[in-house]
């Protein structure tokens, strides 16, 4: 049976509406049955838009993790900038207080004072300094957590990861080779078993360039890097499969003969993903040591303020998190 977990809560861009989510999502205290919340956060912040929202959230201020409440979203305090943060207003004191808050949660997280992490989201633009120049959560925690991350877009209907991630698109051909295709798919393979408890995954790999190449018409890479890697690991044993036309893949509905399926690039997968699954999928940075996940959104601050924001994503980021933790710790138990 799944027991309670002490959740770290990174809060995001305060001019988003990853705060708003927070503070939502804990008005309902069926949740503390299940999650021990700490956010990392300016207490007086948080304070602020709960009022500005009408917010009931029950909200504890600490200083330390060592001594949170079981029933109430503790806050450790964070020093509150002297400027204005404005809803919807991308700034760079926005971004530095994102950042801060992540690095207070990863921290607390390598330390074991929290048992997983969730971020709300991020300004791609406002977070970069000299002290924090990477294009996001996943390049950053595969530097401060132990493992290969894999970026793994998690829903009920479709689980897609990336071979490359944050990467310009005339970049990934020169990106791409057999060893770290290989590692994907294995890294894929492995957190399909561990962390969702499938013992005999089957995954689809897509192919790079349209119609998988057109047997080398359309480019070289799906039959010289993406075929023989896949060839390879099928005659060892390991249900993997294509590469697959990704057009065709998911106009066909392929993608629900399979546990999960790879893809060579952002869009490429993603596009699919938040077709079929947006405002309800899970980023998960699997191949950590640690687990981390975010909704599938971004900050939004076409809406931020006016207390419209969606939570589904964030909560099911929430359960996720925690049902890994699970799985991992059953795991390692056997």
């Amino acid at each position: 049976m799944l027991g309670k977990i002490k959740l770290g809560i990174s809060m995001g861009d305060p001019n988003g509406i990853g705060i708003e989510i927070i503070l939502k999502i804990f008005e309902d205290k069926r949740l503390f049955d299940f999650f021990t919340p700490v956010v990392y956060a300016p207490y007086k912040l948080l304070d602020q838009q709960k009022k500005h929202f009408g917010f009931q959230t029950n909200l504890s201020v600490q200083k330390k993790e060592q001594r949170i409440h079981k029933a109430q979203l503790n806050v450790i305090d964070m020093p509150m900038p002297k400027e204005a943060l404005i809803f919807g207003e991308p700034s760079k004191i926005a971004g530095a207080l994102a950042i801060d808050s992540l690095k207070a949660a990863t921290s607390a997280l390598k330390k074991g004072n929290i048992d997983a992490l969730v971020t709300a989201p991020i300004n791609k633009e406002t977070i970069q300094s000299t002290s924090f120049n990477f294009p996001g959560h996943t390049d950053y925690l595969a530097k401060e957590l132990e493992g290969k991350s894999l970026m793994l877009m998690v829903s009920d209907l479709l689980k897609v990861a990336l071979v490359s991630d944050h990467v310009a698109v005339k970049d990934v051909s020169d990106l791409l080779t057999t060893a770290l295709l290989e590692e994907k798919i294995l890294g894929l393979e492995n957190s399909l078993k561990n962390d969702f408890n499938i013992q005999r995954p089957k995954v689809a790999v897509l192919g790079l360039n349209p119609h998988s190449g057109d047997k080398g018409v359309i480019g070289q890479e799906d039959d010289q890097i993406i075929l023989p890697v896949v060839k390879d690991l099928f005659d060892k044993g390991h249900l993997v499969y294509g590469p697959y036309a990704a057009d065709g893949f998911f106009g066909q509905q392929a993608h629900l003969k399979f546990d999960a399926v790879l893809s060579m690039y952002h869009d490429q997968g993603l596009i699919p993903f938040k077709t079929l699954t947006f405002g309800t999928g899970v980023n998960y940075t699997a191949g950590l040591k640690a687990v981390r996940t975010s909704p599938d959104h971004g900050t939004a601050f076409e809406i931020a303020g006016q207390g419209t924001a969606n939570t589904e994503s964030f909560r099911n980021a929430m359960f996720l998190a925690r049902l890994v933790l699970f799985n991992r710790k059953e795991k390692n138990s056997l």
